[in-house]
């Protein structure tokens, strides 16, 4: 059964690009079915590492969910690029990493690469949204604030609140 969403919540899914990057089809496929159950319908996949990374040059998405354990580049390895400063281009793009486990020096690790969120599975569809629209909406705040900065005024009020 799918969530029931607000209006303003059901255009934000509607407007999302996904990019789920994990090297196994089952899981992808998991993940997709969760994803276009709370009203998510623009869904890329990539099943590695250097995949991914073209991908999100590609497909531009608005949140890249990333396994930990990939081939060729690892999820670590794949965040260590996309945070790096200048390299990329896209430094504050949300990423959701999701394992299998979450031992406390996984996720030590994955807050320290800027990693927006873990999350283990199994998971729900709720569970999933939440962290999207949060790691979404955390992004756009941050992006206000840098514009406000740099046009040398006061950030809008909502990104003081956050």
């Amino acid at each position: 059964m799918r969530p029931r969403l607000s209006n303003p919540v059901e255009a934000i899914t509607r407007s999302l690009r996904v990019l789920l990057v994990a090297k196994r089809q089952h899981m992808r496929k998991l993940v997709r079915g969760l994803l276009v159950n709370v009203g998510i319908k623009k869904i890329d996949e990539a099943a590695d590492g250097i995949a991914g990374i073209e991908a999100i040059k590609a497909f531009d998405p608005d949140v890249v969910i990333l396994d930990w354990d990939l081939p060729l580049l690892n999820g670590p390895e794949v965040v260590r690029i996309i945070r790096a400063p200048g390299a990329f281009g896209r430094p504050g793009l949300p990423i959701i990493m999701v394992g299998a486990s979450a031992s406390r020096r996984r996720v030590a690790e994955a807050q320290r690469l800027g990693v927006d969120s873990f999350v283990v599975l199994p998971m729900s569809a709720k569970m999933l949204l939440d962290r999207i629209l949060s790691a979404v909406a955390n992004a756009r705040r941050a992006q206000e604030a840098e514009r406000a900065q740099q046009r040398g005024g006061a950030p809008p009020a909502a990104v003081l609140m956050a």
